[in-house]
Parts: C-alpha cells; sequence; structure tokens
C-alpha cells in the first residue's frame, strides 16, 4: 500500500519538475538547475553520514552532472565577460571538489561546494529579469 503512495508521490514530483521545466524561461531554468543541485549534495550528504555508498556516488554524479552540464553549459562565455570566464573556472573547481568528496568520503567537500553553489544561487535569485536595469550615473 505504502509503495504504491511512494510511487504516486515520486511520479508527480517527477512530473511537476518536468512541467517546471518546459515552461520555464532561461532565467528560471538556472535557478531549477541551482536548485537541483543543491538537493543532490544534500542527498549525497545524508548518505554519505548513513555509509550508503552508491547511493552517495550517485547524489554526487547527479550533482556533477548538473554542474558541469548544466550550469556550466548555461554559461555565455562570449557576451559573459569575465563573469562568465570566473564562474566557468569555480563550476570546474566544483566539480573537482564533487569528485574529491566521492572518493574520501570528504563530508567538508561536500559543505563547501554547497556553500560556494549557495552564494551563486542567492546572487541570481536577486537578478530578476523583470527588474529594469537603473543606469548608473
Amino acid at each position: 500500500m505504502f509503495g504504491n503512495a511512494r510511487s504516486a508521490i515520486s511520479a508527480y514530483r517527477k512530473v511537476g519538475i518536468d512541467a517546471a521545466v518546459e515552461v520555464a524561461d532561461p532565467y528560471r531554468l538556472v535557478l531549477l538547475l541551482f536548485s537541483g543541485a543543491q538537493a543532490a549534495i544534500g542527498n549525497a550528504r545524508a548518505a554519505m553520514q548513513q555509509q550508503q555508498i552508491a547511493a552517495k556516488g550517485e547524489a554526487i554524479s547527479k550533482a556533477i552532472d548538473i554542474i558541469g552540464n548544466g550550469l556550466k553549459v548555461s554559461l555565455d562565455l562570449e557576451k559573459g565577460g569575465e563573469i562568465a570566464e570566473r564562474l566557468d573556472a569555480l563550476y570546474d573547481y566544483l566539480v573537482l571538489r564533487l569528485l574529491r568528496a566521492n572518493l574520501d568520503n570528504d563530508l567538508g567537500a561536500l559543505e563547501e561546494v554547497a556553500g560556494l553553489l549557495e552564494e551563486i544561487h542567492g546572487a541570481w535569485r536577486e537578478i530578476s529579469p523583470n527588474v529594469p536595469r537603473q543606469a548608473v550615473a
């Protein structure tokens, strides 16, 4: 009985996420990527603390995929200038730290990545495409 309820909840979440992605503009897609990476790191943290090696590896792999094939790929290095270049390098660093966290069961590395992602995510949340930019005098 509970197994079916869990399946239904899981399917509902997946459909909800898929629907959110389909209707999201690029700004919201990046927000979803940050949230997904942070959730994966949270899952990796829990799995690491419970010594669930396979679950830890899957969660870290998911976070790496989101950062490397989502956030990093979304950068426009030509138009983004120095900020995009620095984020590109930071995303590479985050991926390396996650690999190290997986290999060494390094909870500190997970915490470091989570903290850095939260800083960038917070800054991204502050940038709203619907708010007109004011000219600097």
